[in-house]
């Protein structure tokens, strides 16, 4: 008997009862939804604070401060620090926050020397305006990609936080949360903007020539202003990032169990259906045996019905996951450094491998209820 006609049945089995799957296909796109959410989360958490191979930039601040506006240091470190054999480059920059607490919509201003801009955002893609339009604006400012979707901001749109006005220049796309969710400015308009004056920035971002000197590097850096009246604190960018946003990470990780919950809740839900759905057909499954279904057909039967119900379940629980992802533009911040909820192509793959496991896994149950016994035996039951 060819396994798509029995594919087609289990389908119609559905089909008989379509409250009960309904609610069964519902609350297994619930299950996975919750499921992508969290390790979406979990995954640019990991994205933002792992230290790659490749990795090759550290960030320098001021010794026991986080929050920007406690980390005061004298821009002319710049000239010190770059005096060191192996390192590329140093850039000052100013940040300047609404406020330092966990939030989701925190507005971060990052001021970067005009004559470095161009270098500086390399690693990023101008989607919207012009880098001119940035450089000959005073008060022109790049935005991230997900800061602007967020603000509903366009090029040459003007608003103001922190104390800060600036005019959008243009609008960033990038791989680092930290890019996708900043607006960059000119260095000394931000200084002045923000009262501090000229002379004084947050932290220095510092290249090195290889991966392998960032240790090396940051000692050297922390030694040089040891006995300075404004001691350094260097580590790699990410490492800085995870310290910043320890609040945040403590939270994202009690969120595994949340994911956890969910699958064994979508388990549970499709194997407790698909048993009740067995136990309710015993009749047809002993006209089904007399006239000539097997055992193995039976069970493929209702290996199927658990397949259907992970594939629709699975189809609506990640298409909303995605929905809300794409368009919410949602984004945690804290001490001045962001986490951008991201879905990857392969997370939207491996949920789709998951429901349909889970389906299959819940069938296997009921499937060899389904397969024992004789006609008999299913009239007897029933």
């Amino acid at each position: 008997m060819r396994l798509l006609n029995l594919f087609l049945l289990s389908w119609k089995q559905l089909r008989r009862h379509r409250v009960k799957s309904l609610l069964t296909i519902l609350g297994t796109a619930a299950g996975m939804f919750l499921f992508l959410t969290v390790v979406s989360l979990q995954e640019s958490l990991k994205d933002a604070t792992e230290i790659q191979a490749n990795d090759d930039t550290l960030v320098v601040y001021r010794d026991k401060r986080f929050c920007p506006f406690t980390s005061k240091l004298p821009e002319d470190y710049k000239r010190k620090i770059a005096k060191l054999p192996k390192v590329k480059s140093v850039t000052p920059i100013k940040v300047v926050v609404n406020h330092c607490g966990t939030s989701l919509d925190t507005i971060c201003f990052r001021g970067i020397p005009k004559e470095e801009g161009k270098t500086f955002l390399s690693e990023t893609k101008l989607k919207e305006g012009s880098f001119a339009n940035w450089e000959h604006s005073s008060d022109g400012a790049f935005l991230g990609e997900v800061f602007a979707q967020r603000r509903g901001l366009k090029v040459d749109d003007k608003f103001d936080a922190a104390g800060v006005t600036v005019r959008v220049a243009g609008i960033l796309d990038s791989a680092s949360p930290q890019d996708m969710n900043s607006a960059y400015v000119h260095l000394d308009f931000l200084q002045q903007a923000s009262g501090h004056g000229l002379g004084i920035v947050t932290q220095f971002n510092v290249k090195v020539h290889h991966h392998r000197d960032l240790e090396e590097v940051a000692r050297e850096i922390d030694s040089l202003f040891r006995y300075d009246r404004e001691p350094t604190h260097t580590r790699p960018e990410k490492a800085f990032v995870a310290q910043a946003a320890k609040d945040m990470i403590d939270l994202i990780e009690f969120t595994h169990w949340l994911g956890l919950a969910a699958v064994f809740a979508v388990l549970a839900l499709i194997t407790n259906t698909i048993i009740l759905a067995v136990r309710g057909r015993m009749k047809e499954s002993a006209v089904m045996r007399a006239l000539g279904y097997r055992g193995e057909h039976l069970v493929w039967i209702t290996l199927s019905e658990g397949l259907l119900y992970g594939f629709w379940g699975g189809v609506l629980g990640i298409g909303g996951a995605f929905l809300l992802i794409h368009f919410g533009h949602f984004s945690i911040s804290g001490e001045g450094v962001s986490l951008v909820i991201l879905v990857k192509k392969t997370l939207y793959l491996k949920a789709a491998g998951l429901a349909l496991l889970l389906g299959l896994l819940a069938g296997i149950y009921p499937a060899i209820l389904a397969s024992f016994g004789t006609v008999a035996d299913s009239l007897r039951k029933s």
